[in-house]
């Protein structure tokens, strides 16, 4: 099928379930969209309902923005001459597949690489990116930080944007002659059908630990969305089998591929032995199917070999050499928001980490237990409108580390940030955790620093790479990497 702008309607929609209600199909279609603001000249307008808009409230918009047809799922009447209006049983679905096939399913020109799990997607992303690079593989990435496009970041959302966006990238990235794309693949994308005709090679499976319970409600459902994509692959599933849910995944399988596992404490197919964790990363010896290898890795935790372990397993199966996976492994310095310290000129530390559920900050902060010599000072908040039965939760694994825990706000959206700071204390308290409650976090900052000891480590969780808070529908420009250093600059004036 032919793509892109010269698109007939007719071809785009042969073979799929559907039933006109009006117009003619003999029309050239020159995009596919959801969003009725960003409709152009003889777009579809496909009408998506959402948690909090339906897409059928806006079709009129989108029809007098240049829709020249209209995609339902219900009974909608269009009455502009020259509209097409189709009827299907499921807009979501239909945006994936439709949008698959006007970009000309660039998903199979690419080695499509995903990557679900609650923590470690990011970081994956990275290394495999970096051990691609090292063989001069151009490679793509989808995900929290954004779009990565020969070079060029697009800003994205979601961590997995809706599937006519993905389709766009991917058309994009072949275009530009890129080999692989990894992509981080959410529970809610899989959920939302959002990566549904997209052609995956290999699965990575990092682990499963609470959040997202108040879309998914229960761990169950949670675990369930996850499989998905295993059942979607077609090359190898890659599997962290010191997971309880990586081990439930081989039972649940139905997918008949190779399955490369890989772990630290089980008996596994690409492991770590010989690991010395130290105050500038991890070294430990790499085994595989291909031999093994010594690994000086630049990343801090036990939970980062875990990473490094995925993206060597997913390199093992794209057949790169040892040595390259070695080269790529210890090429990286870091990753943006992810156990990033921040560069100043005084006696304690502070680190600026993305952990923003139990299990993300029980990790981080069982690493820096491994090297901290003075207090543990935690700044950290839970967002709004998303699961409130992690926040105790987080409290209290805070307080099981800390010194001083700073209990402030992050992301509260449209929520009153001082009762999530609430939510959160109880855990704090049942621990009997030292703290303080500082709503707004730029002063929870200035506390922190203000009161900071020599050989302190301060840790700012939460927000990792972003740069930004949530207020209400308000984003506000807040980087804390530059707020930290704004308010030292500040401190030395006086």
């Amino acid at each position: 099928m032919k793509a892109g702008a010269d698109l007939k309607l007719k071809d785009l929609i042969e073979g799929h379930k559907l039933e006109i209600i009006k117009g003619d199909t003999d029309i050239n279609i020159t995009g596919i969209e959801h969003d009725s603001r960003k409709i152009q000249k003889d777009n579809m307008f496909i009408a998506i309902q959402g948690f909090t808009v339906d897409g059928h409230d806006y079709i009129d918009e989108a029809v007098e923005n240049g829709a020249s047809s209209v995609l339902v799922e219900k009974a909608i009447e269009v009455e502009k001459e020259g509209v097409t209006v189709i009827r299907v049983d499921d807009t979501l679905l239909s945006l994936a597949r439709f949008s698959s096939l006007f970009y000309g399913e660039p998903s199979k020109e690419l080695n499509l690489v995903g990557i679900t799990g609650t923590n470690g997607k990011t970081s994956i992303t990275y290394l495999i990116r970096n051990i691609f690079e090292v063989c001069h593989e151009k490679t793509g990435i989808i995900g929290t930080m954004g779009t990565l496009i020969d070079d060029r970041i697009v800003d994205n959302i979601n961590t997995t944007p809706e599937s006519s966006l993905i389709q766009r990238y991917l058309r994009e990235m072949v275009d530009k002659n890129t080999k692989y794309c990894v992509m981080e693949v959410s529970s809610h994308s899989l959920d939302l059908k959002r990566v549904e005709y997209m052609a995956f090679q290999v699965g990575i499976f990092s682990n499963l630990t609470e959040d997202h319970l108040d879309y998914h409600k229960n761990m169950e459902n949670y675990y369930k969305s996850k499989l998905r994509l295993f059942n979607k692959t077609s090359g190898c599933n890659i599997i962290n089998i010191d997971d309880k849910y990586g081990n439930r995944i081989l039972e649940d399988l139905e997918n008949n591929i190779p399955i490369i596992t890989y772990g630290i404490v089980r008996e596994c197919d690409v492991y770590a032995t010989n690991i010395v964790c130290h105050t500038k990363g991890v070294k430990f010896v790499l085994n595989s199917p291909k031999g093994s290898i010594p690994i000086e890795l630049n990343l801090l935790g036990r939970f980062n070999v875990y990473n490094a372990l995925a993206a060597a397993a997913c390199a093992i199966f794209y057949n790169v050499d040892l040595p390259s996976i070695k080269k790529g492994l210890e090429s990286i310095n870091g990753i943006k928001g992810r156990f990033e310290p921040v560069p100043i000129d005084e006696d304690y530390n502070v680190i600026i980490d993305f952990a923003h559920t139990p299990d993300g900050l029980e990790k981080v902060l069982t690493t820096i237990d491994q090297f901290a010599e003075g207090r543990i000072i935690v700044i950290f908040g839970a967002g709004g409108n998303r699961d409130k039965t992690k926040r105790p939760i987080m409290g209290e694994t805070v307080a099981r580390h800390a010194d001083l825990c700073i209990v402030t706000s992050d992301n509260p959206r449209h929520e009153d940030p001082d009762m999530i700071i609430k939510d959160i204390i109880v855990g704090v308290e049942k621990a009997k955790g030292e703290y303080i409650a500082i709503t707004d976090r730029k002063e929870a900052i200035r506390y922190a620093l203000s009161n900071a000891k020599p050989k302190d480590t301060i840790l700012l969780a939460g927000k990792g790479h972003e740069t930004y808070t949530i207020i209400k529908d308000e984003i506000i420009p807040f980087d804390e990497k530059q707020i930290v250093l704004d308010i030292l600059e500040d401190m030395k004036k006086y």
